[in-house]
């Protein structure tokens, strides 16, 4: 595998049929908190502020999605027809994209980070 140093990096080794809904759950997070620092951890794309908001990792099948476990507790009444565990959601890629959920989850981590939860 792999060590990714940049995001630009991942996603140049993402193929090219899965591209278009990477790029749009990437562009999701961004606009929803701009100020978020886009980095890689655990060799995967994130973004931080004072902590690390959300992750995301592209497989064969799914797109991985990894808002930490407070963002999966605090949302499971909505992503219980997403396979889940306690720290990652699956997106499958035959089907679209929440991407009003990535949205939402997103802001949550960003407030409880600023709330000083990691």
């Amino acid at each position: 595998m792999d060590k990714f140093t940049s995001v630009a990096e991942y996603m140049a080794q993402v193929p090219e049929t899965v591209l278009p809904l990477v790029e749009s759950l990437r562009q999701t997070i961004r606009e929803a908190v701009p100020e978020a620092t886009e980095v890689i951890s655990y060799n995967m794309p994130a973004y931080k502020t004072k902590s690390v908001l959300v992750y995301f990792a592209v497989y064969a099948k799914h797109i991985g999605f990894y808002p930490t476990g407070d963002g999966i507790a605090a949302f499971q009444d909505k992503i219980k027809d997403y396979p889940n565990s306690k720290g990652a959601i699956r997106f499958m890629l035959d089907k679209p994209l929440p991407l009003d959920l990535v949205r939402e989850m997103t802001l949550y981590r960003a407030l409880r980070v600023s709330e000083g939860f990691r």
